[in-house]
C-alpha cells in the first residue's frame, strides 16, 4: 500500500506557481540586462602577420632548333642509247589489199571438262564408295615433305567423277590446304579403284565428294 504525500512537500501541488515566478525573473533580468548594458564593445586584436617577399625570375624562351632537311639523293643516272646502238628498222608495207582472200577464224575449243561433269550424276540411289573405305585412299597418300616442315595439317575435299566401271575419271579440289596437299590428295583419288553408283539397279557415272585427313603423327 503507497504511503500518502505530506501536501507541505508535495512540488505538484505548487509547479504551476513556480513556473510563472521563474518566467517573471527571467523577464525582469533580461529587461534589467538591455537596460544598463545596452552596448557590447569587443576589443580589436591586431594580428601581425609577416609578409614573405617572392621573387618572381624571368623565364628565359628556349629556341627550338629544327635540323636541317637531309641532303637530296643524287640522281641514278641512266644510261642513254648512243647512236652507234641504234639499228635501222624496215617497215613493211601496211597498206590493206581489199581483194586478198582471208582465212576464217577456227572453231573455239570445247571445253572437256564441262562435258564431263555434264555426264555424271550428282545423287542416285546408291552413291559410289572407294573399295576398302576411306582407310584405303589414306593409305595411298603420300604426305609431301613441304608440309611436313611446315606443320601444315587439315582435311582436303576432294570431287571425284567415277564412271560405270568404278575408274575415276577425273578429280578435283572443292577445298584444299595448300603446301602440296591439295595434289597428293588427288593422286591418292585417283589411284582408289570405287565400287560404281547405281541408280535403278544399273551402273551409272557419278560425281561425289571425298574427305581426305592429313594429320601428323
Amino acid at each position: 500500500m503507497a504511503l500518502p504525500k505530506n501536501p507541505k512537500v508535495d512540488i505538484k501541488r505548487k509547479w504551476q506557481k513556480i513556473f510563472e515566478f521563474s518566467l517573471i525573473a527571467a523577464l525582469l533580468l533580461l529587461i534589467f540586462a538591455f537596460k544598463y548594458f545596452p552596448n557590447f564593445q569587443n576589443k580589436e586584436q591586431k594580428i601581425n602577420v609577416v609578409q614573405e617577399l617572392v621573387n618572381v625570375e624571368d623565364v628565359v624562351n628556349t629556341e627550338q632548333k629544327t635540323a636541317p632537311p637531309p641532303p637530296p639523293k643524287p640522281p641514278i643516272p641512266i644510261e642513254a642509247p648512243s647512236d652507234e646502238d641504234l639499228d635501222d628498222v624496215e617497215i613493211n608495207d601496211t597498206e590493206l589489199d581489199v581483194e586478198e582472200d582471208v582465212a576464217p577464224p577456227p572453231p573455239p575449243k570445247e571445253d572437256k571438262d564441262d562435258d564431263v561433269q555434264l555426264d555424271f550424276f550428282v545423287a542416285v540411289e546408291e552413291m559410289p564408295a572407294p573399295i576398302g573405305g576411306i582407310a584405303a585412299i589414306q593409305k595411298s597418300i603420300i604426305y609431301p615433305e613441304i608440309a611436313k616442315r611446315a606443320g601444315v595439317q587439315g582435311r582436303v575435299y576432294i570431287k571425284a567423277f567415277v564412271d560405270e566401271t568404278g575408274t575415276v575419271k577425273k578429280a578435283e579440289v572443292i577445298k584444299g590446304i595448300g603446301a602440296g596437299c591439295d595434289e597428293a590428295a588427288v593422286a591418292a583419288v585417283m589411284k582408289t579403284k570405287f565400287k560404281p553408283g547405281k541408280q535403278r539397279g544399273k551402273p551409272v557415272r557419278v560425281q561425289v565428294s571425298i574427305p581426305i585427313l592429313f594429320k601428323l603423327n
